[in-house]
């Protein structure tokens, strides 16, 4: 059995003309049909089958210290590291494999720009970081992708010169503010591939509320085009019971899967949209969709982000920078440790960019 949801013509593009790459199945920008599998959708939203086991591994409740770790801990952790080094400590073999191409930079928000915070109206990122970011975005295109409402996103960067895409990439926005990467047909972009489906996640994410109020700690977020329930706060032995009530309200909607990120489930439309298709579509809004000289760089910590990685390394251009602490399988190339450690190669490649004695001739 399959699920085949159209993709309206209409509301794919609201003021520009840009098309998005081709999704699988031949559905490109225009009208369109994608099947995916009922069964892998309910294999999915098997609790019974894994999916608390899941919910564990891409959350852990704490995370141990370099010192702690056994014998063989130690050796998965350097194994690890050796395929996945230190974007620090490689800087310079970065820098060697972008010469003579552009730059261009995507960034996740949570647990990359800012920390994981029990309250996640309250992942404010800092003044340091923010500053950071507003001197790359002079630097290089820029673009935020994140599974929050693009709305709530900016409210945290409030930077005007980025690229925003929310809601995991179903929700797309230039720059409102004048930059030099911004060409003149993009100052209106906004690139919307899921709008039929605003009523149906608004009347889930009612149900939602409702269903999970006898869950100690959880909670339900409208992130526009997709729903995050967050149970970072939830004792553990309440989880299963949280996926049971999540899974519950679900299976009504065979339009919407239910997937799972770093202490989140999230509720979204089941068209072929990802944080992936988003990097694709950005870089051929900015110009560089067919181009040998384009070196995208995408750092993010979250599950959502391999789809990203993924596409990076199937390109072969740029690489993928993972955020964590502890060895995960992952389609990125580099890590950090933690969101200051991003900041700190951030720096760097402003530095790069614009050394000392040229700043006297670069306006932030």
């Amino acid at each position: 059995m399959s699920i085949t949801v159209a993709v309206s013509n209409s509301s794919i593009f609201a003021t520009t003309a840009q098309k998005p790459p081709p999704a699988p199945g031949g559905c490109g920008g225009g009208g369109g049909y994608i099947s995916i599998s009922r069964t892998k959708i309910l294999k999915d939203l098997d609790v019974n089958g894994g999916w608390i086991e899941s919910m564990r591994a891409s959350s852990p409740t704490h995370v141990k210290s370099l010192s702690s770790l056994s014998a063989a801990d130690d050796h998965h952790h350097n194994s690890w590291t050796l395929h996945h080094p230190s974007a620090l400590d490689m800087f310079d073999q970065i820098i060697e494999a972008s010469k003579g191409k552009q730059i261009v930079m995507f960034l996740d928000y949570d647990g990359t720009l800012s920390p994981i915070v029990e309250d996640p109206d309250k992942a404010f990122m800092s003044e340091p970081m923010r500053k950071t970011v507003k001197k790359l975005a002079s630097c290089f295109p820029t673009a935020i992708v994140s599974g929050r409402c693009r709305d709530k996103v900016y409210g945290f960067i409030q930077l005007s010169e980025l690229y925003y895409a929310g809601s995991h990439g179903m929700d797309i926005k230039g720059p409102t503010k004048s930059s030099k990467f911004k060409k003149a047909d993009n100052k209106s972009l906004l690139f919307q591939p899921a709008s039929e489906f605003l009523p149906m996640i608004d009347e889930v994410y009612q149900k939602l509320v409702e269903k999970i109020k006898s869950t100690p700690g959880a909670k339900v977020e409208n992130n526009k085009f997709c729903i995050s329930v967050h149970f970072r706060c939830v004792d553990e032995k309440q989880w299963n019971n949280l996926a049971q009530e999540v899974k519950s309200v679900v299976k009504d909607y065979p339009k919407l899967r239910l997937t799972q990120g770093r202490k989140v489930l999230e509720i979204r439309p089941t068209i072929k949209w990802d944080k992936g298709k988003a990097l694709e579509f950005l870089l051929e809004a900015l110009g560089y969709a067919n181009c040998s000289d384009v070196f995208p760089i995408y750092i993010g910590d979250d599950r959502t982000d391999e789809d990203a990685f993924k596409v990076l390394r199937e390109r072969d251009q740029g690489f993928g920078i993972l955020v964590s602490k502890v060895p995960k399988d992952t389609h990125a190339s580099y890590s950090l440790r933690e969101p200051s450690e991003v900041m700190q190669f951030l720096q760097r490649l402003v530095q790069w960019k614009r050394p000392p004695l040229l700043r006297r001739h670069c306006r932030v």
